[in-house]
């Protein structure tokens, strides 16, 4: 008897991954391709929908080749970057490269929603979705009947889904309202046509079936079940596994960015948070300019090693230390001229490499002390993702700032998370 599957796929800013899971959780296979890296300098950000298009066959044909013979996929969900956008004609071709999720030249369109859309957006600011699509609508005006689409839409009407499907976490930032469950009438003030929109769907749920021909030439079954995905970081919580309101998650990369799992939605544009609809429950985050792009600009690896090892955390350095490569930051302090403050440095090269971990610890607790202010349910745990999270002396730091039991995610798999998804319809 055939066993079946679920396919899940992270499409990243340089890299595709997609791994089949069964209806238990257990992994079966898995594969990964790397792509160039966006284009672009000056706060523009590019990148040829022609790329993800050829790395996601790449990847899937990989995969299949591993799939155990006694298991079939049946369901096949995607994540994409949060906020990239491109254009595509009838045909569903793309009709010029997309602008990526850090593209920040629609700063003019970005001013022009601000003064339409209400606070609660998620469409606010100039890297948004819908910013992106005044800009290309001013500046490479498209034929009758374009569609705007996200990453993840693009490559699921590729894959087979109808032409303008989207889901309700990638609308967000294009002006989606999550609860009523529509695209709001003040869009149509923008000029922009209501038919150019895509059709959001609910995560989880079944938008068509994979392309027969697409079908044979990968070595997937025919009538695989296409499911409407999510964002990447979407998809990054699911897979820890926090489920409860009041858990939160903390990515420690480039940027420090947190979200909490809560009972009701909680949007404060003036303070960076926003949130998604997951279930019956809402995802509330926000993302700060501190993280570890700023250790990366004042200590090599050898250092960061040798300090990491030096760590104390039981003797604090009382630095108050706030991390920033330059002035401004968006959560939990909402301030485009916040300084960085990292005086006094210590003579001690490991003292001030603690201290600005320190610092961002408490970056960390303030941000959750904001959601719980702006409505949130009291922080009950957390959960660590990304390069920070393997750091122990960071993680003892952390604990006595946040104060609430520190658990290990039952996954930090972006595509471990679009897989739970697919696997909802098995």
């Amino acid at each position: 008897m055939t066993r079946p599957l679920a396919i899940g796929v992270d499409v990243g800013t340089s890299g595709i991954r997609a791994l089949a899971i069964d209806d238990k959780g257990a992994i079966h296979a898995q594969a990964t391709r790397s792509m160039p890296a966006p284009m672009g300098t000056d706060g523009r950000q590019e990148q040829s929908p022609t790329i993800w298009w050829d790395t996601l066959l790449d990847t899937l044909g990989a995969l299949t080749r591993t799939l155990p013979a006694d298991h079939q996929p049946r369901a096949l969900a995607l994540d994409g970057t949060s906020g990239s956008l491109l254009l595509a004609g009838r045909d569903g071709r793309a009709l010029g490269p997309a602008l990526m999720y850090a593209d920040q030249r629609a700063s003019t369109e970005a001013a022009h929603i601000a003064e339409l859309a209400p606070a609660e957006s998620g469409a606010h600011g100039p890297s948004s979705a819908l910013a992106k699509l005044l800009w290309l609508l001013r500046h490479q005006p498209p034929p009758p009947g374009f569609r705007a689409l996200h990453q993840a839409d693009w490559l699921l009407a590729c894959l087979g889904a109808p032409l303008g499907t989207s889901d309700e976490n990638n609308a967000l930032k294009l002006g989606y309202d999550p609860v009523n469950r529509h695209w709001p009438e003040w869009l149509a003030r923008l000029g922009i046509p209501p038919e150019a929109l895509p059709e959001p769907r609910i995560p989880g749920t079944p938008v068509g079936t994979l392309n027969p021909s697409l079908a044979h030439t990968l070595g997937l079954p025919a009538g695989l079940t296409l499911v409407a995905g999510t964002t990447d970081g979407v998809a990054a919580f699911i897979a820890t596994g926090a489920n409860t309101p009041g858990e939160g998650v903390t990515s420690l990369g480039s940027t420090l960015v947190l979200k909490q799992l809560c009972s009701h939605p909680i949007f404060q544009a003036e303070a960076g948070i926003y949130s998604h609809r997951l279930g019956d429950l809402w995802l509330a985050g926000g993302a700060s300019n501190s993280g570890g792009a700023v250790l990366r600009a004042h200590f090599d690896d050898d250092e960061i090693a040798r300090c990491t090892q030096a760590l104390r955390p039981e003797e604090p350095t009382a630095l108050d230390y706030y991390p920033l490569l330059r002035p401004g930051e968006r959560f939990p302090i909402a301030d485009p001229g916040l300084p960085p403050r990292l005086t006094p440095r210590p003579a001690d090269t490991c003292r001030f490499f603690q201290g600005m971990l320190e610092g961002m610890a408490e970056i960390e607790r303030q941000g959750y002390v904001r959601l719980r202010e702006a409505g949130g349910e009291p922080l009950i745990s957390v959960r660590s993702v990304g390069g920070g999270a393997i750091n122990t002396g960071w993680t003892r730091i952390r604990a006595a700032h946040l104060g609430v039991p520190l658990l290990d995610p039952h996954h930090q798999d972006a595509a471990y998370g679009a897989a739970l998804l697919a696997r909802r319809v098995l």
